[in-house]
């Protein structure tokens, strides 16, 4: 019976301590999406992955796959993972804890000479940052063969090379990617498990150290909608002759607010942002009323039929609330991720490993979706973080990591045949 021991934890020590110290850029952590921090990460698990006598691969788009021999190899593989990017002047745990566990996961296997009933596989997944190329899970999309072509032409968001360009140029072969070719078959893989920091305050302010993620939350997101009223002097436009768009969109937001609040005492499962709101910088004035407004509505949930009813309520707000403000509101059409539900067997598990058992969603994207879409039984444990994620305060314990950890190797280990 494999145990995670000091041995491995030393491990994840010495792998965080290496990455950080590869990617560091003032406070930040950079490991640019197919650029040179990214592809340095790639290069320090690949040798530690040699190190420890296991099999490499890479594929075409720069994919890392490490590979711990089952006593049958025909048989679809267990694979756990995450990305090594970052964003710019993000933390070193977000997306690299996944693939350090994972690695610590199979280093456990092999020491304690265990043979697994199947492959056991570690994949350190590209470009799932989409800061850098504006494509959404990169990495683990194109080894499915699920990119949109057009996607080659999207430029890096701090020099304009393309990504075709930029593959080429990193010694990749976009040709997949053009023909949809897939890399990965979904048949070929019996689960994808995924270790992740959680990227909010809810394990820290609940004093637990992990939990089972129940989903990603899937997005409909209003991205230009936008109010339209009048310009006006303050002092001289009395109330009823106001066409204000700012007094009309926080109205429109307060009632967004309202809704969200019924859903939430109802125990559904919503989260709703209003992550862009602004008026016209060459209009407004201290002395006007606004005549315009532009925001962001996003609309956040495990349940599609949730989002979609409230992407209505909000139609309908904006409809009555243009009407009282005498102002005309267009939300536009939103642009919508469906939500990925956790294997309900694999989550279970996994919950029944904690110490404390927990669940929770969770609210941003991570590879797992694209597995979880495909059908493949799919699970995540997130683990504590302090100060968020997407910045340099990140706080992960080795301590808290070494239970998510524990239960991913636990999982393997006991995986049935």
């Amino acid at each position: 019976m494999a145990r995670l021991d000091q041995a491995d934890l030393d491990l994840a020590a010495s792998l965080f301590e290496a990455l950080a110290a590869a990617s560091r850029r003032g406070r930040g952590i950079e490991r640019d999406s197919y650029g040179d921090g990214e592809q340095r990460a790639h290069d320090i698990v690949r040798r530690e992955a040699a190190a420890l006598g296991l099999a490499t691969d890479v594929d075409a788009i720069g994919n890392l796959t490490v590979t711990l021999p089952g006593s049958d190899r025909r048989a679809p593989r267990v694979v756990m993972g995450s990305h090594l990017d970052s964003v710019p002047q993000g933390g070193n745990y977000d997306g690299a804890a996944g693939v350090v566990a994972g690695l610590c996961v199979v280093a456990a296997l092999r020491r304690e000479g265990v043979v697994p009933r199947s492959d056991v596989a570690v994949m350190a997944i590209r470009a799932e940052e989409s800061a850098w190329f504006d494509v959404p899970y990169l990495g683990s999309a194109g080894a499915f063969g699920l990119l949109d072509p057009a996607c080659l032409a999207v430029p890096r968001s701090d020099n304009g090379v393309s990504l075709e360009a930029t593959l080429r140029a990193r010694g990749f072969d976009p040709s997949p990617i053009r023909e949809r070719r897939r890399l990965l078959d979904p048949a070929g893989i019996r689960a994808y498990l995924e270790l992740h920091i959680e990227q909010g305050p809810t394990l820290a302010a609940r004093g637990l150290p992990a939990a089972a993620v129940t989903g990603i939350r899937g997005c409909k997101r209003f991205r230009n909608a936008r109010c339209r009223g009048e310009y006006g002097h303050s002092g001289a436009v009395d109330r009823a002759h106001r066409r204000d768009a700012v007094a009309a969109t926080v109205a429109l937001l307060h009632h967004m607010e309202q809704a969200w609040l019924q859903h939430e005492a109802q125990g559904s499962d919503l989260v709703i942002t209003a992550g862009e709101l602004y008026t016209d910088a060459a209009l407004h004035g201290p002395s006007k009323i606004a005549g315009e407004t532009r925001f962001v509505l996003d609309l956040r949930s495990l349940s599609e039929d949730l989002m979609q009813a409230v992407a209505e309520e909000a139609r309908h707000a904006a409809l009555r609330l243009g009407a009282a403000y005498r102002v005309e509101f267009d939300l536009g059409g939103t642009s919508d991720s469906p939500a990925a539900i956790m294997d309900p067997g694999l989550r279970g598990r996994l919950r029944d490993l904690l110490e404390v058992p927990f669940e929770m969603a969770s609210g941003a994207g991570h590879d797992a979706a694209v597995f979880a879409r495909l059908g493949i039984p799919t699970a995540m444990v997130f683990v504590r973080n302090d100060h968020g994620s997407h910045n340099p305060d990140e706080a992960m314990s080795l301590e808290d990591f070494a239970v998510g950890t524990r239960c991913l190797l636990d999982l393997v280990r006991d995986f049935p045949g």
